[in-house]
């Protein structure tokens, strides 16, 4: 039977052997008569000003670099919305730049590897159930009978990160802004649209997947399902506080101030792209 609640499937997948690495080929040949042709250029309008540096060098050295110097203590801080403190190589994961049998591999037996392993764990029950349930970016999972209100003002002043709801707004720009948004306030942002505006998920979902550079089917549609409630949260009632959220994880509120300004406007935000 499919697995629809994480901690079993987290049982199984701890259980579970892992396939060894492979060798680094210490070249790559491409086959007489081919020709690689030449790199296409790389179009920005419409994007985020601030994506990640793309490839697997980047990659790797951002791994480096942050497993050196904060994944022994991931569990503690991975929610310090003002230190930043997660990894960010979801884009490199996305992308293929990453192997994440290999970060899995690599972290699992250091200190604090096996919290951040967790959720490379997420990240594959989130295929599995899309695999299993293919329907399951625009159809809910465990339908609810909800009646989703129909209001396109209110959705653009969430998108736009205009709510009046700091901690809210503060993500929905930094998502404009960088092309990724922490994984907490991605949580808090998609409760406040599905809980609290009563909107429904699947636009979120989309405006999400618009602009996420590490967008992913498969993860995008079934966290939105998990916050909304139509998907595998047992506590599908489950609304998440932004006063509460914000008061506990930027007590200082430098997350906010990083991308509202100290007037509470983002610099340059009106000329970010729509």
């Amino acid at each position: 039977a499919p697995y629809r609640v994480f901690t079993p499937f987290w049982r199984a997948w701890t259980r579970a052997p892992w396939r060894r690495l492979a060798d680094t080929p210490a070249a790559v040949r491409l086959p007489d008569g081919l020709d690689p042709g030449a790199l296409p250029g790389i179009d920005r309008s419409g994007c985020s000003p601030r994506l990640p540096t793309g490839g697997e060098r980047a990659g790797r050295a951002l791994l480096g670099a942050w497993a050196r110097e904060q994944l022994a203590d991931y569990a503690e801080g991975h929610d310090d919305l003002a230190g930043d403190r997660t990894s960010r190589i979801s884009p490199y994961l996305h992308f293929g730049c990453l192997s994440p049998l290999e970060v899995a591999t690599r972290l699992s037996d250091r200190p604090g590897g096996e919290a951040f392993v967790r959720q490379l764990a997420w990240r594959d029950f989130h295929h599995e159930t899309t695999a299993r349930f293919p329907a399951l970016p625009h159809t809910d999972l465990r339908p609810r009978g909800r009646e989703w209100r129909d209001d396109p003002q209110l959705l653009a002043t969430w998108q736009e990160g205009r709510t009046g709801v700091a901690i809210v707004d503060a993500g929905m720009r930094q998502l404009l802004e960088e092309g990724w948004m922490h994984n907490r306030v991605r949580m808090l942002t998609a409760s406040y649209l599905t809980k609290t505006l009563g909107l429904d998920w699947r636009l979120g979902a989309r405006h999400f997947l618009r602009w996420l550079v590490d967008g992913d089917i498969a993860n995008n549609s079934a966290n939105w399902q998990w916050v909304a409630g139509t998907g595998t949260d047992t506590r599908p009632n489950r609304v998440l506080n932004p006063y509460r959220q914000a008061a506990r994880f930027d007590p200082r509120g430098e997350y906010l101030r990083r991308y509202l300004g100290s007037d509470g406007t983002l610099p340059g935000f009106d000329e970010l792209p729509r």
